[in-house]
């Protein structure tokens, strides 16, 4: 065998187990969001009540909604139970992807990556619960009672779970703009000065956003597009308190330099 040859199967052998992990970590994952479906799923009833209830509280005394496809009755509660299961699975999903990438980074890149990630899963729940118990009861309470008088609100369970995935996954992105700020910052691809010149041109891209993330009345989008802009004004706030410990951290090290 040449040496040309074992230099490939050097190389490869590395290749070969990193897939092996990979594929490993990615079974745990699943196998974590099965094993929360599961224990979930007896109570999938009960999950797409409380999910419903923002709608329901709105509607007439006596309302209520309806299935207009034969199976949906079934769908609506497991496919809801599924989006959950994945939902409390993040953290987990996350510490796999994490496990997998962490012997690669630099002690200074663990440093900063851990309290993102674990920044990120918060503010996308956050987000979530921002548009359950804020966006969701303003919302209905205007649907409902903007309509004319004749008219009965008997919205579809597939329909309005559609429809409120669609809200929660938008709004637990848009919560995700501190971290997007922040990187652009730390990074070096762009400055706090210049993000602070393009405030007029976020505002007008966040409610942009808020137009094609939402439903298209003004009130939705106004709910996301507002959270979306003061979330940016954060994400210049941690950039500037980052800039300014380096700044002091040179400045450190300039003195250590010139004893």
């Amino acid at each position: 065998m040449s040496d040309s040859d074992d230099k490939q199967e050097l190389g490869q052998a590395p290749l070969i187990e990193h897939l092996i992990e990979l594929r490993s970590r990615l079974l745990r994952a699943v196998l974590a969001i099965f094993v929360i479906f599961l224990g979930l799923y007896p109570f999938a009833n009960e999950i797409y009540t409380f999910v419903a209830q923002p709608l329901m509280g709105m509607l007439p005394e006596g309302s209520q909604m309806i299935a207009t496809e034969v199976a949906s009755p079934f769908l609506a509660p497991f496919k809801l139970t599924l989006v959950v299961a994945v939902f409390i699975a993040i953290p987990y999903v996350l510490h796999q992807a994490w496990a997998f990438v962490a012997p690669g980074l630099y002690d200074n890149e663990k440093a900063l990556a851990l309290p993102l990630l674990a920044s990120s899963v918060g503010l996308f729940y956050a987000g979530a619960a921002f548009a359950y118990y804020v966006v969701f009861p303003l919302l209905f309470q205007f649907f409902t009672q903007t309509g004319p008088e004749n008219v009965a609100v008997m919205t579809d369970i597939n329909q309005y779970l559609n429809f409120v995935l669609k809200l929660f996954f938008a709004f637990g992105v848009a919560f995700e703009i501190p971290i997007a700020t922040f990187l652009l910052i730390a990074s070096g691809a762009t400055t706090v000065e210049s993000l602070s010149k393009k405030r007029p041109y976020i505002i007008l891209g966040c409610f942009v956003v808020g137009m094609l993330l939402t439903p298209p009345d003004v009130i939705s989008q106004s709910l996301l597009a507002i959270p979306m802009y003061l979330l940016y004004e954060v994400g210049i706030l941690f950039g500037r308190l980052v800039r300014r410990r380096r700044r002091k951290t040179a400045e450190a090290s300039e003195e250590r330099d010139e004893a």
